[in-house]
């Protein structure tokens, strides 16, 4: 198992906004666990517009080391197009898409690539939601709203965290670019009949950001395209 993992290419891709204090500890976080995992790798991060211009920490990291690159949006354009991006930019076999503020832990790769093996698309569930009741309610509204429109399994399908191969990618469209995205990627490639699985994870909150998937302007753009896709479908 370990020399197919090495055989494979891996991106690990994030998108930055508010991440400033996060950043750093990503990066090299990231480059240790793609070192054990494969000879062949890049690490991508999108600026989508971010105020505190946390890409440029990324840019000087990409000066000493060619894996690492950074690509800026002029401004916000949101967390779906930012993922977008990096997905269209990415050069490797598999694309690890991880949120840049640090919650997610960037050493699951190994068992997600195990996972891939016999699937097209990995997503993660976490084991226990640390949130506010705010957050409770809307997340387990939204999750129970898409398994009934969508008639998916799925428990946790927008969680910030996935393993995707490119492949997948070159034959999915993704419309959104609002935080829906991960729910529109998996339901598609569940829809068109490839391999999804799912795989616990924990997950560790940082305290740094109050949640803007769920900022009531996510919440309505996150809901139209929910419905956009659901008539589309």
């Amino acid at each position: 198992m370990k020399a197919k993992l090495q055989n494979k290419s891996v991106t690990l891709m994030f998108p930055l906004y508010k991440d400033k204090k996060t950043v750093r500890k990503m990066i090299i976080n990231s480059l240790k666990i793609l070192k054990k995992v494969t000879k062949k790798y890049e690490i991508i991060a999108v600026d989508d517009g971010c105020p505190e211009k946390s890409g440029e920490i990324v840019k000087e990291f990409s000066k000493k080391n060619k894996k690492i690159k950074v690509f800026f949006h002029k401004k916000n354009i949101g967390y779906g197009a930012a993922i977008k991006t990096g997905f269209k930019k990415s050069k490797c076999d598999c694309i690890f898409a991880i949120d840049g503020d640090g919650e997610y832990d960037v050493n699951i790769l190994p068992e997600l690539l195990k996972k891939l093996e016999k699937s097209d698309l990995v997503i993660t569930r976490r084991y226990k939601k640390k949130y506010n009741t705010w957050r409770h309610i809307v997340s387990w509204t939204y999750n129970a709203v898409l398994r009934f429109l969508f008639n998916t399994p799925y428990r946790d399908i927008s969680s910030g965290s996935r393993l995707v191969s490119k492949k997948l990618i070159k034959k999915i469209e993704i419309d959104t670019n609002s935080p829906f995205l991960g729910a529109e990627l998996t339901i598609k490639a569940n829809h068109k009949g490839y391999r999804v699985s799912e795989h616990g994870i924990f997950y560790y909150p940082t305290g740094f950001r109050s949640g803007s998937s769920v900022s009531f302007m996510n919440i309505i753009l996150t809901i139209r395209d929910m419905m956009n896709l659901y008539f589309k479908l």
